[in-house]
């Protein structure tokens, strides 16, 4: 497994090698992850390990989790969630992707998996089978490297607890416009605000990310929040400290999803904020987590450099 694994990551790396740096003991911290995958009796999130036989080795493998849904939706079963290391070599025998990706599947719903998302590089050799099997974008992850501290651009803030209720106000937006785009998604739990605002007064304590507003004229325009990114998205074998992510991200320029309201000057500042707190805090490359049917963020995001880096797409 470990040896496949390590295969799996070589190939990423050689896809996107600012995205997806190899740490030196690639092998150690994938065995490590294994390990713990395998032989926790109480995970936090339940993981699922299917590997292809061929013979006295293997020839392929798949890495899936029962996810808990963000508390701000209404969803009844936790779905299941394919990681990006699913894996065949090259020389196993045909079919063998596509059985794993069955036996996965029924896995799944065996474990009473609600959805079935798939999570894979853009250039992955995997995207071709999962769209064959009826997976179809639902987030796109826009990923730019090489940015740089800067001034604050005018009229942006670092945010204060004053500022949650607008925060959480553009949040609940936000979300209307996500149950649009897909309501089997993005269902919105009917307690979203409160649970929102809990955790937007908890992530003001914490030290490892920035928060910020756009403040025009008086009124909140827009928010961001620039984190580290986790595990959930960036398998074992990469090296996740000069990698950020921004998935809390909204101005009142998307509203209109089609097209950007007052050329996104307000929302391009938002996202140059943001790259320079990463930059501040010596990350090198950011993931954006934009709706893939959000036509108007994606041309934002395009417009400042970000490229489609990795998808998550869901089961029909």
């Amino acid at each position: 497994m470990v040896d496949l694994l390590v295969l799996d990551a070589q190939q990423r790396r050689q896809q996107n090698p600012a995205l997806w740096p190899l740490g030196d003991d690639a092998g150690v911290r994938i065995e490590a992850s294994l390990q713990h995958g395998l032989s926790d009796a109480n995970p936090s999130v339940r993981e699922l390990w299917l590997v292809a036989e061929v013979s006295e080795w293997l020839g392929g493998i798949t890495h899936a989790v029962i996810v808990p849904a963000p508390p701000v939706y209404d969803v009844a079963a936790s779905p299941g969630l394919f990681l990006d290391d699913c894996f065949s070599r090259p020389d196993a025998p045909p079919k063998t992707a596509e059985t794993l990706l069955m036996a996965t599947e029924a896995a799944l719903r065996a474990a009473w998996a609600g959805n079935l998302i798939a999570s894979y590089p853009a250039a992955g050799p995997w995207r071709s089978l999962y769209e064959h099997h009826g997976y179809a974008p639902v987030t796109l992850y826009m990923s730019k490297p090489g940015f740089s501290a800067h001034d604050v651009p005018p009229g942006m803030k670092s945010a204060r607890t004053k500022d949650v209720a607008g925060i959480v106000r553009l949040s609940a937006d936000h979300r209307r416009t996500l149950a649009q785009l897909n309501p089997r998604f993005w269902p919105s739990h009917p307690g979203a605000d409160e649970r929102f605002k809990a955790w937007m007064d908890r992530s003001l304590t914490l030290t490892d990310r920035d928060m910020m507003i756009t403040d025009e004229a008086g009124d909140l325009h827009g928010y961001v929040i620039a984190q580290p990114v986790s595990r959930l998205q960036v398998p074992a074998a990469h090296d996740i400290g000069a990698i950020g992510v921004i998935d809390d991200f909204y101005d009142q320029a998307f509203a209109d999803v089609p097209a950007l309201s007052n050329n996104g000057v307000t929302a391009a500042r938002l996202i140059s904020a943001a790259e320079s707190a990463f930059a501040r805090r010596s990350i090198a490359v950011v993931l954006v987590v934009c709706p893939a049917a959000w036509t108007s963020k994606a041309a934002l995001l395009e417009l400042q450099g970000h490229r489609s880096a990795k998808l998550w797409s869901l089961k029909g």
